[in-house]
């Protein structure tokens, strides 16, 4: 056969290259004549419409696959095989499907019960770790890929149905099954499949910028029915509290936006792949310092800066430096599905945050060393050792009612103001000679009962509060009431609204839920010296008197105000829905910190920002922050160093100006406490959410339901403010001092830019609000224009 076939082969090449013996070649024959012509060829298969199928996208969420159980095999002895469909958007925006993937990832783990008496009780399993392969599976089109070590691989073939496009199958060619197999797994336990996509381009040839992953698909592989996971005690909603969601996914399909591990898997479904039992340990490796496992290493994560001291070697150079945002105790800032991080109990868990805690020897444990995780349900399964109690989970509902304030009046006789307070301690009126000072969690800190005016923008201005310190005879309790008394200059309230408020923070115990006596007053704040076990703010309604032409007895209202007053039920609930004219959002704020209690605690007891503007306005000039700092390196230890970033300062206390401050890096001192610039001036090192995501913090929509605006119609901004105090005198224009608040590398030429387009900056000389002119900010940075805050802020323009 072999021989018949070299001769056809030989024969077929003289006939092709004309080779001959020597000689001449001869004339050439006459022409023949034509033959008859042949039957019509079948009509060929119609090609693929033009826009019926796509083979770039332009953003990862233009990209869907789809995966159904029915068409995935990894469980058992049957062999492996994927089947999956992917679709782009074409014209219009309709999905239709994407031809020409080339490589994709498989991710395939399992849930099942835990059959020891140590760890969770319900376990993942990776399968390919669990087959020595690797955390994942590459499929492509010839079978076998490179490794990251350099090393040749078997892959999965992938190919495409060549009669529907946008349909992919994947099969093990090699020999034995598919390393995403598990063949010891039970079929009746819940599987989760996700598939990675690779080399994905936009239509200029770039790669997008996102990974593509698909939806985690949650199965029985026994009936093929959907499942939901026993696990999933913390949703991606819950993430993206504080890290941003990734714009163009259905709100069905959440993800997260700023992790900055692995590039952001996105999803807390996609970490457990990998960060499961298989990968279990290194928290007893002092160069590793962490359990990497994820019931345990996120915690560790979170914990930060709380658990510092006792971290060592990764752990402490990656975790140690990283603020939690909302309180530690809070376990259902996090925990927001189920109650399985109250009702599982197990050392794993526990120790990830009570890094100090050894239960081999019983340090820091009362000595106690439990036999197994079986054990530790006696003591932490119900009861003051639960979870649940121990944290003192939600704690700051239950001091609702510790010290309630209620402002009765406020009237003017022979320039002196009198301001009548109703109070009420632990639910009931407060008793006669009770001493508001000594129940104070700090002495002369968080004591005052702030009271101002308003500007004619409905804005702060200080300067009429009474505290404890200077005033103590007036926080003492008669017939229920204080009675506050300030003298003013002559005609000072004529025709002006008050404000009355309090930033008073008390001594609580969570024992017992009460607002109590600071046994260590004298010492420092509760707190600190164990005398209070949390700072709990007075509840208030702030409130605002308006006084006729000559004052006299303030008249409540609602008329003209930047921010608008709470109920006393809501205590640290938001209050500014609904008011238009402050854009942030408090909702926002406590979605991330829990409460802005704490944020303030101890030296002011506040829940809103009725009270925070006191201090924080256009009118208050100065600040105690004036200086930036930036890392400027690492010492011995490995720890930042600072070194002042020249030529920026600020020198205003306008709540735009510190929030943004705060959150952009640029309020750190020289410790670089909280959020703070890295070495190139730029990254904001531990703030969680996406730097150019303004609606982290800023509400998405107004009172009509349409998107929150910045600027109003004219020109100004929203809330009014057309103007901040600063030191010397001078005033200063809000739009390029909030722009200025963020973007620290604000030098010359970006002053030079806010003054050409009509700001007053510092060093201008205006010495009165009414004399700074309206930006021409809005012209183009309003809204919808060429180069709005909704286009240049937006994921897509960075």
């Amino acid at each position: 056969m072999k021989k018949y076939n070299r001769t056809l082969l030989a024969a077929a090449f003289i006939a092709a290259l004309g080779v001959t013996g020597c000689g001449s070649d001869g004339s050439d024959g006459a022409q023949g004549e034509a033959g008859t012509p042949g039957a019509p060829g079948a009509d060929g298969t119609p090609g693929t419409p033009a826009g019926s199928v796509v083979t770039t996208v332009e953003n990862a969420y233009d990209f869907t696959l789809t995966l159904a159980p029915t068409d995935i095999v990894v469980v058992g002895t049957d062999p492996f095989s994927l089947k999956f469909t992917a679709t782009g958007k074409g014209s219009g925006g309709a999905d239709v499907p994407y031809s020409g993937l080339e490589r994709v990832a498989l991710y395939v783990t399992s849930q099942s019960a835990n059959t020891t008496d140590t760890g969770a009780p319900m376990l993942w399993t990776n399968h390919a770790l669990a087959n020595d392969f690797g955390s994942s599976m590459y499929c492509n089109l010839e079978g076998s890929t490179t490794a990251r070590d350099g090393s040749v691989v078997d892959a999965c073939t992938l190919v495409e149905d060549p009669a529907n496009p946008g349909t992919y199958t994947g099969s093990w060619a090699h020999d034995g099954n598919a390393p995403v197999v598990l063949a010891s797994g039970d079929a009746n336990d819940l599987v989760r499949v996700m598939i990675r996509v690779y080399d994905v381009t936009m239509a200029d040839g770039t790669a997008v910028s996102d990974k593509i992953l698909s939806t985690p698909v949650d199965f029985i592989p026994a009936t093929g029915e959907l499942a939901i996971s026993a696990k999933d005690s913390v949703s991606n909603a819950a993430c993206i509290k504080c890290h941003s969601p990734m714009e163009g996914y259905a709100d069905t399909d959440m993800r997260i936006s700023n992790i900055g591990a692995h590039h952001n898997y996105q999803k807390v479904e996609n970490c457990v792949a990998c960060h499961n039992p298989a990968y279990a340990g290194g928290q007893d490796d002092p160069a590793v310092g962490f359990n990497v496992n994820f019931n345990a290493m996120i915690h560790t994560i979170h914990a930060g800066h709380h658990i510092a001291d006792s971290l060592t070697g990764e752990a402490k150079d990656m975790f140690g430096g990283i603020g939690f945002p909302a309180e530690l105790n809070e376990c259902t800032v996090c925990h927001d599905s189920g109650t399985q991080w109250n009702d599982n109990i197990y050392a794993e868990a526990c120790l990830s945050c009570h890094v100090n805690v050894n239960l081999k020897t019983g340090e820091n444990h009362r000595g106690i060393v439990p036999a197994s995780d079986a054990n530790c349900s006696g003591c932490h399964g119900a009861g003051s050792l639960s979870p649940m109690q121990a944290h003192s989970v939600d704690r700051r509902a239950a001091f609702e009612n510790g010290l309630v304030l209620e402002v009765a009046s406020a009237e003017v006789a022979s320039d002196v103001l009198t301001v009548i307070i109703d109070v009420k301690l632990n639910g009931a009126v407060a008793a006669d000679g009770t001493d508001l000072t000594q129940y104070l969690n700090k002495a002369k800190a968080g004591d005052d009962i702030l009271i101002g005016t308003l500007d004619s923008n409905g804005d702060y201005v200080r300067g009429l509060s009474i505290n404890t310190a200077s005033n103590p005879e007036m926080f003492v309790v008669q017939s229920g009431k204080l009675t506050l008394t300030k003298a003013l200059n002559p005609n000072q309230l004529d025709g002006k609204i008050l404000s009355v408020s309090s930033e008073m923070n008390m001594c609580g115990n969570t024992t017992t839920d009460m607002v109590v006596v600071n046994t260590k007053l004298a010492e420092g704040a509760g707190t600190d010296t164990g005398a209070c076990d949390v700072p709990v703010p007075a509840n208030i309604v702030t409130k605002f008197f308006m006084f006729d032409a000559v004052a006299a007895k303030g008249v409540l209202t609602e008329d003209n105000l930047r921010f608008v007053s709470p109920e006393l039920t809501a205590y640290t609930s938001p209050t500014q829905a609904g008011n238009d004219r402050t854009t942030a959002d408090e909702a926002k704020c406590n979605a991330c910190h829990g409460n802005l209690s704490h944020i303030k605690s101890p030296n002011h007891g506040v829940t809103n920002f009725t009270q925070c503007a006191d201090c924080h306005n256009n009118n208050y000039a100065g600040s105690y922050h004036a200086d930036v700092y930036k890392q400027a390196g690492v010492d011995a230890d490995g720890e930042p160093t600072f070194e002042v970033v020249e030529g920026l300062t600020y020198t205003n206390r306008d709540l735009v100006t510190v929030a943004h401050r705060f959150h952009s890096g640029l309020f750190a001192g020289s410790t670089g406490a909280g959020i703070y610039l890295g070495t190139d001036g730029e990254t904001w090192v531990n703030y969680p959410a996406t730097k150019t995501n303004c609606q982290a913090c800023h509400k998405d929509a107004n009172a009509a339901g349409d998107a929150m605006p910045f600027f109003s119609g004219t020109g100004t901004l929203t809330s009014g403010r057309t103007a901040i105090a600063i030191s010397g005198g001078e005033f200063i224009s809000p739009v390029a001092e909030a722009c200025r608040s963020c973007h620290a590398h604000s030098g010359p030429a970006a002053l030079a830019h806010f003054k050409s387009n009509g700001a007053t900056v510092t060093g201008d000389n205006v010495m009165s609000a009414a004399g700074v002119p309206i930006e021409s900010c809005a012209t183009c940075h309003a809204e919808g224009k060429t180069y709005g805050l909704d286009k240049v802020h937006s994921g897509a323009a960075h």
